[in-house]
């Protein structure tokens, strides 16, 4: 579906836009653009990709502007048939402090984005979600969660653009995420730091986040939640298994406390969500409730079947061990990396 097409990634500096690139760059795609406030990030990117890719770089493309400027956005838009949307304010300590910031990049971005895509006739945009969003407790989590409203509500009036999204959890690696910072506390010989070890998080590699959002281009409908069924496991487990990779000891695990709005476990599926989800094997949709705001008929004529399937969560989903993180890890380019540098 994407031979000779042009997509479009806004936040493409990130973690997320670099596993696109690695997986897209060497196809037969047309033409990938760029798109974030970052010059500095933008021009390391474009050395390092006509480096690796030196056949293939001509494809790429890079726009400045930011998704909470809707002038800026336009002109990246033009002749694009896809839309990763992945620029967010994602670090909750940070959103928490500076909330309305969270609400102009991740709600008004969203809308601006979207409002783009629609004007200029881009035939799908899959937004990036988490799972933060489900029962909200935290600034980062419930300005997702307005995301998603405004992703639906948008899909219910675009007759020409496909509009979906996409929830998922901790993408293990990923910049800003903890797995990096505990191999930097290792490499220098202090203790690592983590803040509750019973809590629990949802697990996953960028390759499978990028598996999820081209699952959504394919087989979702507008306004469609896409969940993946991720395993999970206590942050005291995903701290020993990174000390046994890399040489720490287990005693040197420094319990510091839950930080600024951080919940003891996360949610992929709420249980109101689960009353009409549909299971697709390795994951889960949550279709658009496409009814009007004329519930009058309703009272005569109503649909009161819900499944049995109840709220899914890091605590109640695949609970994985030391070894099996482990292995999980080792699967991971980066880490495979830094290893060899510890090796040498």
């Amino acid at each position: 579906m994407f031979t000779n097409k042009t997509l479009l990634i806004t936040g493409g500096t990130g973690s997320f836009g670099n596993a696109v690139l690695n997986r897209f760059l060497p196809t037969d795609i047309g033409e990938i653009r760029i798109f974030s406030r970052d010059e500095k990030k933008q021009d390391d990117m474009r050395h390092e990709y006509q480096i690796k890719y030196p056949e293939y770089a001509q494809k790429l493309q890079f726009y400045i502007g930011d998704v909470r400027d809707i002038a800026s956005i336009r002109p990246a838009m033009i002749g694009v048939d896809y839309i990763f949307h992945a620029a967010a304010l994602k670090q909750v300590p940070s959103c928490e402090f500076f909330p309305i910031e969270a609400v102009k990049t991740n709600v008004i971005g969203t809308d601006n984005v979207l409002t783009a895509s629609i004007d200029e006739g881009v035939k799908s945009v899959v937004c990036l979600s988490t799972d933060k969003a489900a029962y909200p407790v935290n600034a980062m989590g419930t300005s997702k969660a307005m995301m998603e409203k405004v992703i639906v509500a948008r899909s219910r009036t675009s007759k020409n653009t496909k509009i979906g999204c996409t929830r998922y959890g901790n993408v293990m690696c990923s910049r800003g995420s903890v797995i990096p910072l505990w191999i930097e506390q290792i490499k220098a010989g202090s203790p690592i730091t983590i803040t509750e070890p019973t809590m629990t998080r949802f697990i996953m590699s960028l390759d499978e986040a990028v598996d999820l959002v081209l699952f959504a281009f394919e087989h979702g409908q507008s306004g469609d939640i896409l969940v993946q069924k991720a395993p999970a496991c206590t942050i005291e487990t995903q701290a020993k298994a990174v000390m046994q990779l890399f040489g720490g000891k287990d005693e040197d695990i420094k319990v510091i406390g839950i930080r600024h709005g951080e919940k003891m476990y996360e949610t992929l599926l709420t249980n109101e969500e689960c009353a009409y989800a549909i299971d697709l094997g390795n994951f889960y949709r949550v279709p658009c409730d496409k009814r009007g705001l004329n519930y009058d008929k309703y009272f005569i004529q109503g649909n009161t079947e819900r499944n049995l399937l109840s709220e899914f969560n890091s605590n109640n989903t695949e609970l994985l061990d030391v070894d099996a993180v482990k292995n999980k890890l080792l699967t991971l380019d980066y880490i495979r990396e830094q290893l060899s540098e510890v090796t040498v």
